[in-house]
């Protein structure tokens, strides 16, 4: 029937879900069993020894946080490595293949060590992520003075480029030969050479093209 298959995949769905869950509680729960066995062996009685396999869990979480915000991944990885590490050395130490009733003089200095190392790479960990998130921001929002200002700010007309004074070559001929004669009367008239004010007013021309024509008449 239609309706059979649908409801299997329905059940079999929590199924798996509490399979998942139920071998990630056993695991934690071993490996937690493991560190405060190891760390009562090295010396640490009583609720010390339950702290120990707290501060190697939140470190572990720690780090997989910030592999997961990414950001900074390498310090991340460092973390991760250093906790899995002191997680899978207990788990392979109290498996039989060291005496916890004759301890190790170094393994007794890692262990006292511990709390240190955790310390330092939580604090890390977790200033680390905040001054990331912080400055990536700063960087991304936009300053509210300086949007206020270029909001009100009077827009400004663009200014219109001056006009290019003509060439020489641009000067018709038939202006040039006619400038020459008035240039050739006023020089036969006054004796002197003829000015760019005297030469515009005659011809009726504007400045820049008188000006032209003068540096063709000299």
């Amino acid at each position: 029937m239609p309706g059979t298959g649908r409801s299997r995949a329905v059940l079999a769905l929590p199924i798996r879900l509490d399979a998942v869950l139920v071998q990630a509680v056993i695991a934690a729960a071993l490996s937690f069993a493991h560190l405060h066995d190891l760390a009562s062996a090295a010396g640490q009685h009583g609720w010390k020894a339950w702290a120990y396999p707290v501060s190697v869990d939140l470190l572990l979480v720690a780090a997989w946080r910030r592999l997961r915000c990414g950001g900074a991944k390498a310090a991340g990885w460092c973390w991760f490595l250093v906790a899995l590490t002191a997680s899978l050395g207990a788990n392979v130490s109290t498996a039989g293949l060291l005496d916890l009733g004759a301890v190790p003089a170094w393994l007794r200095i890692l262990v006292a060590g511990w709390p240190a190392v955790a310390f330092l790479g939580g604090t890390l960990l977790a200033h680390g992520a905040t001054s990331v998130t912080r400055a990536e921001g700063r960087e991304s929002a936009p300053d509210p003075v300086a949007s206020e200002a270029s909001a009100s700010a009077p827009q400004l007309p663009a200014a219109e480029p001056e006009p290019a004074p003509p060439s020489a070559s641009a000067v018709p001929p038939a202006l040039i030969t006619l400038a020459r004669k008035v240039a050739d009367e006023h020089r036969t008239r006054t004796g002197t050479p003829i000015d760019i004010s005297t030469l515009r007013a005659r011809l009726g021309v504007p400045l820049p093209l008188a000006e032209a024509i003068a540096t063709q008449l000299t």
